[in-house]
Order: C-alpha cells, then structure tokens, then sequence
C-alpha cells in the first residue's frame, strides 16, 4: 500500500510552488558551505513535485498512460549564485512557470532562505519521446500546468 505524505511535495502558491528543504552535510562541500551541485539537485526536486501536484506525474509519462512514452529533459540551466547555504539552513525551493510551448517549458527557480535570495536558475526542459525527439506535451497536460500558475 502506498502511503500519502502531502508535505513531501511542498504545496502551489503565488503562481508556482514551494518545497520545503533543509541543508543537510551531504549538500556542503569542504567550507561547510552548500556545494554548487547541490542546488541543481534541490531545482530538480521542485521541478518534479511542481509537476506532480499539478498532476502530471513522471512514472505515468514513462510508461506511456497519456500516448506515447515522454520524459522531461533539462536543455539549457542558468544559474546565478547569490549568497551562501550552510548546514541546517531550511531553504524554499520557488518554482514559477515562466512558459510551457510546443515541447520546452521555460521555469524560474529561486532558493531563498526566509526573504534572502540565495540562487537563481533559469531552466528550460525539453518534452522528449523514448528516443530522445522533442514533442509537445499531451493537450490535457498542459491545460494541468497552466491551470496550476
């Protein structure tokens, strides 16, 4: 039996989501610092329960429940690094659409730790077909993410 955590995917708010993350050791590197990469893996997560509470679930794509089989694939990622994470911090992960057309949805993330922006990206993902074609996302699926922001 699968249980529900609703606070695990954070919640939608102000026109995109937010998640919840605390700073763990693993995330630092050896200034105690929050290492660069682990902020890709932090967007990555709000990315995905973005997605998943605006119903649109990444297993269900894979295996073909809405037409052929898609996945998301990251085509461009600009970050700009601000100001410092350290150990314990709790972050908010903020994920707002910015543009969902043809087969790219365009995001901006932002990790802030209360009102102090800390990152910024700008991502672009690519909707793609089992063998790496980009296509656009089913109709119905984009009518979830657009009525989500």
């Amino acid at each position: 039996m699968q249980q529900t955590w609703n606070d695990l995917s954070g919640h939608l708010a102000d026109g995109g989501h937010v998640l919840a993350v605390r700073v763990y050791y693993e995330d630092t590197d050896f200034t105690g610092l929050v290492y660069h990469g682990s902020y890709v893996r932090f967007f990555e997560r709000g990315r995905s329960d973005f997605l998943r509470l605006c119903g649109i679930h990444h297993a269900e794509l894979g295996a073909g429940l809405h037409g052929p089989a898609l996945a998301f694939a990251v085509r461009q990622l600009n970050v700009s690094y601000l100001r410092p994470a350290r150990i314990d911090d709790v972050l908010e992960i903020r994920t707002q659409l910015v543009e969902a057309r043809g087969a790219r949805i365009r995001l901006l993330q932002r990790a802030l730790r209360g009102d102090e922006l800390l990152t910024e990206a700008d991502v672009t993902v690519a909707v793609i077909t089992a063998d790496g074609r980009p296509t656009r996302l089913p109709a119905h699926l984009a009518q979830r993410l657009e009525n989500k922001t």
